[in-house]
């Protein structure tokens, strides 16, 4: 049922959360929504899709678009990531560009203005990080980025201390159109339970394997029964090389047997009270160009047609 008074009227619309790699947006969706979920990783092109976190107030519905980092495509997976940043600009009522403000201006921003001036959506910056920088250096930041794009507001924030994120959403709120309640008040993400289990194995697989193979792994879910007092899980890490394949596994599987137990730590607060996770690792060799493979990985099959 809708939620509104007589005197202010309801509001609902959808936020792109755009950036470049590693800027902080799944880390503010998570922050604001407040709840997991996207994962968040130290290592960029974490969010490969695009993923809704919904917020419910009772004036409003903030349905929060997160994306992929802005970057240049290099493999057919780069190019899905991609078309999920256009189509999420595409669809938007507001857009908030998320920026590092700990980092020097570069080719990169450059690129994400561009976008931004390729659809000219209305536009928050948020400029993240804050608390790294120093404080005398943050108002000529925000005055170069003002000549560079007509933003409705500039708003420094820390999403992962949730500073100056009340600020943000404040400005966001009075910005959404008048509109209906999308989804139930009980859903804070349009992501199913499938695609929630696999990218909380793939986040365990990135936190033990950072430094070696950021990049190249993929989860797929094989098997997935829900039970009154277990759910069981079955899925396949799919890696790019023979090589890579020891370096998930580790020495006597002991790293494979961390990652799954820590995945299955996680999973039984989505699925209670037990989950049983059965891991394979497979070798599929330049999995990031195989349309089969990237289609299988795109659960809403939005990103298989290249537009």
């Amino acid at each position: 049922m809708q939620l509104m008074s007589e005197t202010t009227p309801f509001k609902s619309g959808f936020i792109a959360i755009v950036g470049r790699p590693n800027a902080g947006k799944s880390t503010l969706v998570n922050a604001l929504v407040e709840s997991k979920v996207s994962i968040v990783t130290p290592v960029p092109q974490t969010t490969r899709n695009r993923i809704l976190g919904i917020l419910h107030r009772p004036e409003a519905q903030v349905i929060f678009m997160d994306t992929p980092g802005v970057h240049k495509p290099l493999s057919r997976l780069n190019e899905q990531m991609m078309n999920f940043v256009r189509q999420a600009l595409a669809d938007r009522d507001l857009a908030v560009l998320i920026v590092d403000a700990s980092e020097r201006y570069g080719k990169g921003d450059e690129f994400v203005i561009n976008l931004l001036n390729e659809y000219s959506p209305r536009t928050i910056l948020a400029l993240n990080k804050v608390d790294r920088m120093h404080k005398p250096d943050l108002l000529p930041l925000m005055e170069r980025y003002s000549k560079l794009y007509a933003f409705e507001e500039i708003i420094p924030i820390s999403a992962l201390h949730n500073d100056g994120l009340d600020v943000l959403l404040k400005a966001v709120i009075q910005r959404l159109p008048e509109g209906p309640q999308y989804f139930p008040t009980d859903e804070y993400t349009d992501q199913p339970e499938r695609f929630l289990a696999a990218e909380i194995i793939r986040e365990k697989v990135i936190r033990h394997t950072k430094h070696e193979m950021p990049y190249v792994t993929a989860v797929l879910i094989d098997a997935f029964e829900e039970g009154p007092t277990m759910t069981r899980l079955h899925a396949t890490i799919v890696v790019e090389k023979d090589s890579q394949k020891p370096i998930v596994i580790g020495a006597g599987a002991a790293r494979l047997k961390e990652i799954g137990t820590e995945a299955r730590v996680e999973l039984e607060k989505l699925f209670p009270p037990k989950v049983y996770l059965e891991l394979y690792v497979k070798v599929q060799p330049h999995w990031r160009d195989n349309n089969a493979v990237i289609a299988e990985l795109d659960y809403r099959g939005e990103g298989g047609s290249g537009e």
